[in-house]
């Protein structure tokens, strides 16, 4: 059964696991949510006028929160929390909240963690399930990481819900990037299938923020202070020789959200290449003259890359996915580092570069407040929507509204930045950099 409005091409509609009937632990503890309680998805006057004009209803999302019904009875529920991908901060923070909302909020005992990603879910890995309590989660969110551990790739749809029945999970709680999502989602469609009632509730996570429909995802607030931190590293050694270079590669496959928010917290970069704007490294217009400029005009200059930009010049290797089946990106900051040394070589002219990727570094710490308060919000909306029987959904963070998505309309298409907006437009005066396009 689906809820929810499909209106304008965007179907908003959350699917549930059957109608829920048992009353909340939670009715006398806090204000429950309708489902009729909404957030619109485009609120400018110029859509919502379109809409009018057009007689149709205005695409939103339904709002998370407790529900005054829920599905699954609390003393016989069994949870299930996976954890996959790369890391990220924030991924202990969510663990932990999951745990204790479901223990204290709704007196679930239950919950088990799947060691490795998905692949514990399989048979022939030998993955023993981790009973999570209260004490078992208490001072996880000290730590960098997942305390589950994480894995990359596919794995078999029938095995993984095989599993999920073998040990009769009511609620299954995906933590992950875009294709955790999609998985999840087949998950979520293999149980209906079969007629089982297990619930599917993803907690996205990218470190890229580049999750559509959603406005930010944990994580992204700590890489991007970590991030401040090494360009402004790099500027310092930059400024402390003739003709200094700070070469910054940092996290953004598809897009650039990590290096221009973390350029505008430091404001001392002069050059940001992201993956949404095209440039040459040769040319009158190109970024190796414009470097060239920039040095003899100021003595240094700092120049912050996300992973994905400049892959045009990538275009002849052979093309490779990794285990998740990503096209892997060519290694953009190494690429700079040769055409800069030898630019300047070819022109005799001495520089001093000092090349910097903190990739695995920024990965891997401990959320700061901002995003440990963020992951508590995401995992007590997640344990709400699951006990209330919701499934094939994600909770994410919208017009400042925590709210439900359904997956498949998250997933498939990144995020970018909008080189005509009002982000980007802001790095550009900052680092000054022109359009290095001839």
């Amino acid at each position: 059964m689906s809820e929810g409005i499909a209106s304008g091409g965007i179907n908003t509609a959350i699917s549930s696991v059957g109608v829920p009937t048992i009353d909340s632990p939670l009715l006398s503890r806090t204000r429950c949510i309708d489902d009729s309680e909404r957030v619109i998805i485009d609120s400018s006057f110029g859509a919502i006028e379109r809409c009018m004009q057009r007689g149709s209803a205005i695409p939103s999302f339904e709002c998370a929160g407790p529900r005054k019904k829920i599905f699954f009875d609390p003393s016989k529920t069994k949870c299930g929390i996976v954890t996959c991908g790369g890391l990220c901060p924030g991924i202990n923070d969510v663990i932990r909240g999951i745990v204790l909302e479901l223990y204290y909020m709704y007196g679930v005992e239950k919950i088990y963690g799947i060691p490795y990603g998905l692949r514990g879910f399989i048979p022939r890995y030998r993955h023993s399930f981790v009973e999570l309590t209260p004490a078992y989660v208490e001072n996880i969110h000290e730590l960098g990481g997942t305390v589950l551990g994480s894995s990359r790739g596919s794995q078999d749809i029938g095995e993984i819900v095989d599993a999920i029945e073998r040990v009769n999970m009511n609620i299954v709680f995906f933590i992950g990037g875009d294709g955790t999502m999609k998985a999840a989602s087949r998950v979520a469609g293999e149980v209906l299938s079969r007629g089982y009632r297990c619930a599917v509730v993803a907690i996205p996570k990218t470190i890229d923020n580049d999750i559509n429909f959603i406005s930010k995802t944990f994580g992204f607030d700590t890489a991007v202070e970590e991030a401040r931190k090494v360009i402004q590293c790099a500027h310092v050694e930059s400024k402390g020789a003739p003709y200094g270079i700070g070469l910054v590669k940092l996290m953004g496959r598809d897009s650039g959200f990590i290096a221009a928010n973390a350029a505008l917290a430091c404001r001392e970069a002069n050059f940001v290449l992201i993956p949404e704007e095209d440039f040459d490294l040769d040319g009158e217009k190109g970024l190796l003259v414009t470097l060239e400029q920039r040095l003899k005009a100021r003595g240094h200059a700092v120049i912050v890359a996300a992973e994905g930009a400049g892959q045009k010049f990538f275009e002849n290797l052979p093309r490779q996915t990794d285990a998740s089946g990503n096209i892997k990106k060519g290694d953009i900051g190494m690429l700079l580092k040769e055409k800069i040394e030898g630019y300047f070589h070819s022109r005799s002219m001495e520089i001093n570069l000092k090349y910097i990727d903190p990739s695995y570094v920024i990965r891997s710490v401990v959320a700061n407040a901002s995003d440990s308060i963020f992951c508590g919000f995401l995992a007590q909306m997640a344990v709400h929507a699951g006990m209330s029987g919701k499934t094939d959904m994600l909770i994410g963070l919208w017009n400042g509204v925590h709210v439900h998505i359904p997956i498949g309309l998250s997933v498939g298409e990144r995020k970018k930045i909008d080189v005509n907006g009002a982000l980007w437009m802001s790095v550009r005066e900052s680092t000054g950099q022109p359009i290095m396009k001839n």
